[in-house]
């Protein structure tokens, strides 16, 4: 694999700003959790506190670290980042509900602001299940079957916004098919379980075409490694997801006033 000397020598300098980029995030998370109980009777759930703590953990250890240190050397070391920062960050993230949480936090007129950028058309496209897939499984099948993934370790900022793309595209993607957060443009359950089921298919599809056809600088070894680890934990990540997608479902379609445990 590309020994990408230029980043590997310069990124663990930017490694410290990393780390307390991401302890800012967990403690403004935090932070807005203790004013939300503090004005409302009805206590923050703990289970999402702990969701948004473990997701941003899973995406800073894709940054920076151990993982994202070998991976400049190594494809599947990459492939668990890709993993890590697209795919698990996401869906915790996702259940974290960031955005309900800042509605509860923010006073009136902020809130007020924010629940219209949610109803904009901007969002409006982005929150479309077709557009997240486009964007999330389409950057992927850009990346792997390009130059884009040889360049990218050559270029700091190229390979800086990769890797932010990824981890948006897939948290668009991830709140597109499960609607944790206030939705205002919602899509029916079985229109997402149509397109999820598409995209599911283009990301097994990409990992067997990683498996057999490696990207550049990459060796046939690696990258079967790589397509193998993209194609079954994916899945795995992916089986996660669609239960949580079918629960909703099933509590939404279920006739109100019947018995539960």
């Amino acid at each position: 694999m590309h020994s990408n000397g230029h980043i590997h020598d310069n990124g663990p300098g930017f490694e410290p700003s990393l780390l307390i980029l991401f302890a800012l995030v967990i403690m403004i998370y935090i932070a807005a959790v203790v004013i939300s109980n503090r004005r409302y009777k009805k206590k923050w759930p703990l289970l999402r506190t702990f969701f948004w703590v473990l997701g941003t953990l899973c995406a800073a250890s894709a940054i920076t670290g151990p993982i994202a240190n070998r991976a400049y050397m190594d494809f599947t070391a990459h492939m668990v980042g890709h993993l890590l920062l697209g795919m698990i960050a996401p869906i915790l993230l996702v259940l974290a509900a960031p955005i309900t949480l800042a509605l509860r936090t923010l006073d009136v007129p902020s809130a007020r602001r924010l629940s219209q950028v949610l109803k904009s058309w901007p969002l409006r496209i982005l929150s479309n299940p077709i557009t997240a897939s486009a964007l999330n499984i389409g950057g992927l099948w850009l990346l792997y079957t390009t130059g884009l993934f040889g360049t990218m370790h050559k270029d700091a900022p190229l390979h800086a916004l990769v890797h932010f793309h990824v981890f948006t595209a897939g948290y668009l993607f991830t709140a597109s098919m499960i609607y944790m957060d206030p939705t205002p443009h919602r899509f029916s359950f079985m229109f997402r379980a149509i397109v999820f089921t598409i995209s599911l298919a283009g990301h097994d599809i990409l990992s067997k075409y990683i498996f057999a056809h490696p990207p550049s600088g990459i060796t046939k070894e690696q990258a079967e490694n790589g397509g193998m680890l993209m194609y079954y934990a994916g899945d795995a990540i992916d089986v996660a997801l669609i239960c949580i997608l079918c629960y909703q479902w099933f509590i939404a379609s279920r006739p109100k006033g019947t018995f539960s445990l």
